[in-house]
């Protein structure tokens, strides 16, 4: 049995009196221990779990709260992020017009399926304990636009985010004027992120794509460190059928004499990889040949690994995210942050193991596999895509004891839902399907149909409002007799998390 599943079953004699089943309207001023948030007219009372993960809150100044408001409902004005224009050439003429800052900054460039936000903040925490001053490009967001842009190691004030707004703005509008379509959503905002780190000035970026590697909007900036996560099949309309015709496109982030990091791979994405390293005189160093992970074993709130980098082994590294999955994060970060600092090549001796350690103890990932309530535990996993799902289901089984797991799915219409479901269907002994705010959100009734067929409609109840759906998921979970198993895994879409997240006060 987990640690956690003993802190969840062990709970306080108050825990089992009051069961948390309940929508309540806001109240103030009652049981401490009690966080009160409200959702439209109501609120979930939720308790326990461990402090918020890094995610920045709206601010507490009205007026630079109405300011982010602002921006936010313009950039909202332009093309989504699921819209696309395969090419370049617009946020080319942005930089272009803005006096190219992705130059300004060497790069760390990732890509891939799976794992790119995780190992983007591992690579941050690993550069920022050696010194280095660094800003972070990640996408989506789970709760917070400001998430998207951080500089060491925090996401930037709701202030800075509206002045670098104000800043490129007059530059985006004479691009617009001069281009057939208007920039995007994220081509605006991949511009803010460059002109805000050649600002601070940063000493280095680490920076994700938002969707294959090409002509996603982030590629005009040329990494001197490329990773690949593991590639699998999502985006399947937009990127290719077969991880070999996504690894095409997202090969495009390796540039001239880059080093490219590569997470293990399906045999034909790897050889598009490697061929594409050939063509651009780039090194290459591969999860299970040159790195890799060498041990791990469960921990109190994360695990312990033994990690082999490029330039020896790292032992004993605490990392408090859940999953082997996220060991495998680990070492394709720490093989990222070493080729970055030259080792294995104008360096033979590793990095400072202390310092390692202390990085990665110190990292986080919203979202992913987050527990923010016990009694019962409610964890959250932005897990989207079959891959993830089974990635997801796979840590499940390894960290908790559950003696009953509810899931709540809420998942966006244009994935492959099926293939989501069936992967947790072994995990789930039922499933709340429910619907996020977001117009891209699968109808509830679409999605539990698609679930009866996987659990059969004994398994399945359909809330079509998330508090709704968290209040059965718990109640379920807490069936007597199994109250102390039980669990409550919210997943399917990041925009599910985020409001889940904040259901449960934890934004």
């Amino acid at each position: 049995m987990s640690e956690f599943s003993r802190d969840s079953s062990e709970s306080d004699p108050d825990d089992v009196s009051d069961p948390f089943d309940e929508i309540v309207e806001a109240e103030t001023g009652r049981d401490p221990d009690l966080a009160v948030i409200e959702a439209g007219s109501r609120t979930l009372r939720t308790r326990g779990g461990p402090p918020p993960a890094d995610i920045p809150a709206r601010p507490d100044d009205p007026e630079a709260d109405k300011a982010l408001r602002q921006v936010e409902a313009e950039l909202a004005t332009r093309w989504g992020e699921t819209k696309l224009e395969p090419s370049v050439t617009r946020i080319a003429a942005l930089m272009d017009v803005l006096g190219e800052p992705q130059r300004a900054y060497p790069a760390i460039h990732i890509t891939g399926t799976n794992g790119k936000t995780s190992t983007a903040r591992m690579i941050e925490a690993l550069l920022g304990a050696f010194d280095l001053r660094t800003g972070r490009y990640t996408s989506p967001h789970v709760q917070s636009i400001t998430e998207r842009i951080s500089l060491d190691g925090a996401s930037i004030p709701a202030e800075r985010f509206v002045e670098t707004y104000q800043d490129i703005k007059p530059y985006v509008e004479m691009v617009d004027a001069g281009q057939e379509f208007r920039l995007s959503f994220f081509e605006v905002l991949t511009g803010m992120a460059y002109a805000a780190f050649a600002d601070a000035p940063v000493d280095v970026a680490v920076v994700e794509v938002g969707m294959g590697g090409s002509w996603d909007a982030t590629n005009v900036i040329d990494g001197d460190v490329a990773v690949v996560t593991p590639i699998d099949l999502d985006h399947t309309d937009r990127l290719g059928e077969t991880p070999g015709e996504i690894a095409k496109e997202k090969a495009g982030i390796v540039k001239q004499g880059a080093t490219v990091i590569l997470a293990q791979q399906p045999v034909d994405a790897a050889q598009v990889l490697l061929k594409k390293a050939v063509e651009v005189d780039a090194t290459v160093a591969r999860e299970g040949l040159e790195f890799g992970v060498v041990s791990r074993q469960v921990a109190v709130d994360g695990q312990l690994l033994t990690l082999r980098g490029l330039g020896g082994e790292y032992e004993a590294v605490y990392l408090p995210l859940h999953g082997a999955y996220q060991a495998h994060n680990a070492a394709v970060a720490l093989a990222a942050v070493e080729a970055f600092f030259g080792v294995g090549s104008q360096r033979p001796e590793p990095l400072d193991i202390d310092t390692i350690r202390k990085a990665f103890a110190s990292v986080t990932s919203p979202g992913r596999l987050e527990i923010v309530r016990r009694s019962p535990t409610v964890v959250l996993d932005a897990a989207h895509n079959p891959a993830g799902a089974r990635a997801t289901a796979e840590a499940i089984r390894e960290v908790f004891d559950f003696s009953r797991l509810i899931g709540i799915v809420g998942s966006s219409g244009d994935k492959n839902v099926r293939g989501l479901l069936e992967a947790f269907e072994p995990i789930f002994t039922e499933v709340v399907v429910t619907q996020n705010s977001s117009h891209r959100a699968m109808d509830t009734d679409e999605l539990a149909a698609i679930a009866v067929e996987v659990f059969g409609a004994d398994r399945v109840q359909v809330e079509p409002r998330l508090d709704d759906a968290l209040e059965a998921a718990i109640t379920l979970a807490e069936v007597e007799g199994e109250y102390a198993g039980g669990g409550v895994l919210v997943t399917g879409s990041v925009i599910t998390v985020g409001e889940a997240r904040l259901l449960l006060g934890r934004g």
